[in-house]
């Protein structure tokens, strides 16, 4: 994260409120992803392995993907997931692979931000 010197502006104020409007934005869409995400385990995130696939074929394979099938979406998803359960501390490919699906670090701190809250607030709800 890359810090500003703003002592230049001798305490006047940046833009005037309301002005400035924030591009990190996830579409209603994405932050219904990123909710659906809490639910998922790390576990989602590893391919089947061969016994479950077994398992599937001989049980039947009741057991839905949680993957998504729109790249960008599944890549949301996946650090989603891992922020759910890990909070900031995300894999480096992660974040690569979400932005190479098209967000930015505005997006990725926008998110990380708002599972932070959520996660402090689960937390909170169960030290009742």
């Amino acid at each position: 994260m890359a810090y500003l010197d703003f002592s230049g502006f001798n305490g006047q104020p940046l833009a005037a409120s309301g002005m400035v409007e924030t591009a990190a934005t996830l579409t209603a869409l994405e932050w219904q992803v990123v909710a659906i995400a809490q639910r998922d385990r790390l576990s989602s995130l590893e391919a089947p392995g061969r016994w479950s696939r077994l398992f599937a074929l001989f049980f039947g394979g009741d057991r839905a993907s949680p993957r998504l099938a729109d790249s960008k979406l599944e890549a949301l998803r996946r650090v989603a997931v891992l922020a759910w359960h890990k909070g900031y501390a995300l894999p480096k490919q992660e974040i690569a692979a979400f932005h190479a699906s098209g967000y930015s670090l505005d997006q990725l701190e926008v998110l990380l931000a708002r599972v932070s809250q959520g996660r402090a607030a689960l937390n909170e709800g169960r030290g009742r």
